[in-house]
Order: C-alpha cells, then structure tokens, then sequence
C-alpha cells in the first residue's frame, strides 16, 4: 500500500485552506498578470481553475481575460465583455476543470473598488475575487492580497489581512 500519494503528500504539506496554489503556478501567473499589464500601465486579470476537494478549492490553471477577450484591457481597467463566457465554459470543459477564483491587478492597495463590487466576475454566492496590489509587482505577501468572497446581491464579505494566510495556502502542492 503506498502511504505516500498525491492526496496524502498535499495533506502533509499543504493543510487545509479554503484556496490553495502551487508557487511554481501562482509565479508564472504573476508574471503574465505583470505582461498583460503593459509595464504597470494598466490593469490585468485571470480566472482560476481547478477543482474541488474537502471544502477547498486548488488552483492547477489560469486562463487570462485578454485571452478570451481582446478588448478586455483597452481602456486600462478590467471590462470584461460576457459574451466570452462561452469561451471560458469551453475550456473548463475541455480541461476537466471549473472556475474556482478570480484575480485582478490594482495599481495601488487591494482593497475592492465600486465597480469591483457591483460587478462581480463570477456573480455566483461563494466565487471568490482576489486583488493583488502595486499590479502584481514584488513578494506579494498574502496578508497584502485582497481576499474576498461573494455572497450574492452585490454584497462581499472581505477576508481579514489577519486570516489570509490561513485561507490562502502558496506552497508545494
């Protein structure tokens, strides 16, 4: 019997989070939010995939927003045309995957702007939305990470800087 398989691995190192990504990935996600984003010139974003498994969820993808939508970046912040979606579901369906997160850049802090909170990219109750600051330069440590959850209504509920990291796991696995 092997005690030492993927499951029981990502158990060890990777204790349960409500969200959790490899470094390997969050990495290269970053640095295409930083490409998208034109030399800090304007906002960038991605949808995350993955799955589900004993009430988390584990990013294993990414697909970005100008990639299913061209104009999605042109006027320097996220608008983000629905029409896309199709496109999105597509490719879910394709890789075995769902949407289990967003991600956007902001120029400055990670707090949520009016139009983050009327339009929710995934307008589900539970999707979440993450924010990185500063358009995804640096550490990105993840109590600077804007966390938040979806409750429905155009109401969010924030997690606080002082439980990201114990909602969000970077690590191995």
């Amino acid at each position: 019997m092997n005690f030492f398989n993927h499951a029981t691995i990502r158990r060890l190192f990777a204790p349960q989070h409500e969200l959790s990504c490899s470094w390997f990935l969050w990495g290269r996600l970053k640095a295409k939010l930083r490409e998208r984003g034109n030399q800090c010139s304007r906002e960038s974003g991605a949808f995350l995939l993955g799955y589900r498994e004993n009430g988390g969820a584990h990013i294993v993808d990414f697909v970005l927003y100008d990639d299913l939508d061209p104009n999605s970046l042109a006027t320097g912040i996220v608008r983000f045309d629905g029409r896309y979606f199709s496109d999105l579901w597509a490719i879910c369906k394709a890789r075995g995957l769902t949407v289990v997160a967003d991600v956007h850049v902001h120029p400055a802090g990670s707090g949520q702007s009016k139009s983050d909170r009327d339009h929710p990219m995934i307008s589900r109750a539970g999707h979440i939305a993450l924010i990185l600051p500063n358009f995804a330069t640096g550490a990105q440590p993840r109590p600077g990470i804007g966390i938040y959850r979806y409750l429905g209504s155009k109401r969010w509920e924030a997690v606080p800087p002082s439980e990201r990291r114990s909602f969000f796991h970077i690590g191995l696995i």
